[in-house]
């Protein structure tokens, strides 16, 4: 809405329309400005692999970084996270470790990818 809901005395919620937002993984994976290597995130619950895996092809992206966030892992709003880096090469599962050393190492990956 273009200005503020009022409210009408009905003790109702207000109806709510919602719009899908754009697929931004997508559109870059397969737009005609496509960089050369095109990374996405899955937070996954249950079967992380497979529906990490299942995404990325989806998407049209080089590489999936997915995680586990089911509550038993304690990974989100936590300090550290375990990852599997997911590309045509296969899965490879990162140890649990510090959030920002899994940025690190990302980084070095994309690097050596882009050399």
């Amino acid at each position: 809405s273009g200005q503020k809901l009022k409210k009408d005395g009905s003790g109702k919620a207000p109806a709510l329309e919602f719009a899908e937002n754009v697929d931004i993984l997508a559109a870059v994976s397969k737009g005609a400005m496509r960089p050369r290597l095109v990374v996405g995130f899955a937070a996954e619950t249950t079967d992380v692999v497979a529906h990490a895996t299942a995404k990325r092809l989806r998407k049209g992206c080089d590489w999936i970084v997915a995680n586990d966030v089911s509550p038993a892992t304690g990974i989100m709003g936590g300090a550290e996270n375990a990852v599997t880096l997911i590309s045509d090469a296969g899965a490879e599962a990162w140890p649990r470790m510090a959030k920002d050393a899994v940025a690190r190492q990302l980084a070095l990956k994309i690097a050596e990818a882009l050399a």
